[in-house]
């Protein structure tokens, strides 16, 4: 069956996004193609407004409305601390669990010869830059533990070894509620080796 060309187009730009395949894309045209009119003008209006009004942080890369994002405008964040991360979806996952009061890095994705991420494509020399400013006492490094983000931490380690500061890393294993006979050999070797004491 042709669909109608307008529908297609849509069809095609739905498929486009991350994670969305042709089949749920469709549903997706399908739900605007009976939505009303005011709907989908506010919709559209707000994808507009994203667009305009959301840009990076000039300090840290994450989104914000004003050249320095509100984290990092904050004078309740401790200013000492920065946690690297690739992606603002990463800032964004870590906020929600309240437990973090420090700054952020977003590098912008991480090294990926094969995918053409090599170290200037990332936002590292901004963090070497923000580490020159001598308030910085600690990075924490919190990258994916997939070969890239392995890759990429240890590259950083490498280069931030000259500066006199403290690196970390977040800690990996057994996630809360999942059972060790079912984790992977590598998650468990972790988990020992990352071990912390309680008494």
């Amino acid at each position: 069956m042709t669909l109608p060309e307008p529908l297609e187009i849509l069809i095609e730009e739905l498929n486009k996004l991350p994670s969305i395949g042709r089949k749920t894309a469709q549903r997706l045209a399908l739900f605007f193609l009976k939505s009303d009119k005011n709907e989908i003008t506010n919709f559209v209006n707000s994808l507009i407004s994203l667009r305009d009004k959301i840009g990076l942080c000039k300090t840290c890369f994450n989104v914000s409305t004003d050249d320095e994002c509100e984290i990092c405008k904050s004078y309740k964040r401790d200013k000492s601390i920065i946690c690297v991360v690739e992606e603002v979806s990463d800032v964004i996952a870590i906020e929600k669990t309240n437990e973090y009061h420090g700054l952020y890095h977003v590098l912008g994705g991480v090294l990926s010869p094969l995918g053409g991420k090599k170290p200037d494509s990332l936002k590292i020399n901004e963090l070497i830059n923000r580490i020159n400013s001598g308030e910085i006492q600690e990075i924490i490094l919190a990258l994916n533990p997939d070969t890239e983000g392995e890759s990429t931490a240890l590259y950083l380690a490498k280069i931030l070894k000259e500066f006199n500061i403290k690196i970390t890393r977040i800690a990996r294993g057994i996630p809360i509620g999942g059972d060790i006979e079912f984790a992977d050999e590598a998650t468990i070797g972790r988990a020992v080796n990352g071990r912390i004491t309680i008494l």
